[in-house]
């Protein structure tokens, strides 16, 4: 059996687990390979930034279902903070500021 090339993003390698679903969904598959690389990081990142092995089953698993529903970049990510092209943006240093506080507390 021949491994199906999906491509990855920017910054992140795509890994098994996604590409595990994607290989065996054409249409998401469809729907990832005509991401640009940045937006393909953006879902990879989003997959990989949990903590729990149940909640990165539901992002991988979440991730093919909103690709088929034509969305392009996840819902209500700040993006990726491993891009070294760009400075954050003073947005998303408020957010990631919020959540080190919540940490803190915890």
């Amino acid at each position: 059996m021949s491994k199906t090339e999906i491509a990855s993003g920017v910054v992140h390698s795509l890994p098994a687990d996604l590409r595990q679903v994607l290989a065996a969904d054409k249409a998401a598959r469809e729907k990832w390979e005509s991401l640009t690389p940045l937006a393909r990081n953006e879902w990879i990142c989003w997959v990989e930034s949990v903590k729990k092995p149940e909640t990165r089953r539901e992002h991988v698993e979440r991730t093919v279902e909103e690709l088929k529903q034509g969305k392009r970049r996840p819902c209500c990510w700040i993006g990726c903070i491993h891009r070294t092209d760009k400075a954050i943006s003073p947005s998303v240093k408020w957010v990631l500021s919020k959540q080190s506080k919540k940490t803190a507390k915890v």
